[in-house]
């Protein structure tokens, strides 16, 4: 995983919503850092589109850090929003 925490990532949530970008088939699954032109938290996910599984991945990796479940719009895209419950 990354250095990330949820104090971290708590900063780029706005109203319970937080914009990510995802590469996909990465090494390792990591929160890479915060891209300030596009305004979403860049993300490395290990796993591959098929199945779900890297949706299923991302779901982990926030819930987990934010001891909170999320939800996720834009399933099939690179460009995502978690919605923070």
């Amino acid at each position: 995983m990354s250095d990330f925490n949820s104090k971290e990532i708590e900063k780029y949530i706005h109203n319970s919503k937080l914009r990510i970008r995802v590469k996909l088939g990465t090494q390792k699954t990591e929160i890479v850092g915060w891209d300030d032109k596009l305004k979403v938290l860049k993300v490395h996910i290990h796993a591959k589109a098929e199945d779900n599984k890297a949706n299923i991945e991302i779901i982990k990796l926030f819930s987990k850090l934010l001891k909170k479940k999320i939800a996720l719009i834009g399933l099939k895209s690179r460009d995502k929003i978690i919605i923070i419950n």
